[in-house]
């Protein structure tokens, strides 16, 4: 996917984040719309359904743990990327930013070269589902689509985000295999993104809370697994 074709919605209610950030991501020939508040957020994406969403934490109207819980409830936007730009780097803050679907949360203030960079390496994945692959995974119960991003349950299609279905589908093409945490941030994160050491633990409950909590196994001090 060319970068021209990529959308990118940045929301914040201040002017000069949105000015700034806006700058120098259309700079980089993404095109980028803005929203000064959740609710004009929502609106807009589901009329542009933009491939990233970049959203602040604090901000009149709705807050963006509660934007970001509704951008997720939305079928139309389950395969959106969403980031947080906030000040708020406390751990409980990006604790719930993760809980609420976030795929990565980045603290301000932050360099407009690294903030591109991010964005760069969280947009990687829409390169590679550009590649045609007909992957279909089958574990126990479960049918995992790689190509329509679709997960089948006992004939019942199950919507997760993105980064939940990306770590369900690597444990799932192994079961029994432990994968390492530092392996599973490389190869569903990648090496570039920066997250909170509780992103893997939180992205396991939600997947225990829809898929099953049989189906996951934690090897204390190394990773998780994947049982049938």
């Amino acid at each position: 996917m060319k970068k021209k074709e990529i959308k990118i919605l940045l929301v914040d209610d201040e002017p000069d984040i949105l000015e700034i950030v806006g700058y120098n991501l259309s700079s980089e020939g993404y095109r980028v719309s803005t929203a000064e508040n959740g609710v004009e957020a929502i609106q807009i994406a589901k009329k542009e359904k933009p491939h990233l969403i970049i959203l602040d934490v604090m901000m009149p109207e709705m807050d963006g743990i509660e934007t970001c819980e509704k951008l997720r409830a939305n079928p139309d936007l389950s395969n959106t990327l969403i980031t947080f730009l906030t000040a708020r780097g406390e751990d409980y803050s990006q604790v719930a930013g993760f809980d609420a679907g976030a795929d990565d949360y980045i603290t301000k203030p932050i360099k407009p070269k690294l903030l591109t960079s991010k964005v760069k390496s969280l947009l990687r994945r829409l390169k590679e589902q550009d590649e045609p692959e007909d992957d279909i995974v089958r574990a126990g119960d479960i049918i995992i689509n790689r190509d329509e991003y679709k997960i089948i349950q006992d004939g019942k299609e199950i919507i997760l985000p993105r980064k939940e279905f990306e770590l369900l589908s690597l444990l799932a093409s192994r079961p029994g295999k432990v994968f390492k945490r530092e392996d599973i941030l490389d190869q569903v994160w990648g090496n570039e993104v920066v997250v909170g050491g509780r992103t893997i633990d939180v992205h396991i409950r939600k997947l225990r809370e829809k898929i099953g909590d049989e189906h996951f196994k934690t090897v204390k001090g190394v990773g998780y697994k994947f049982v049938q």
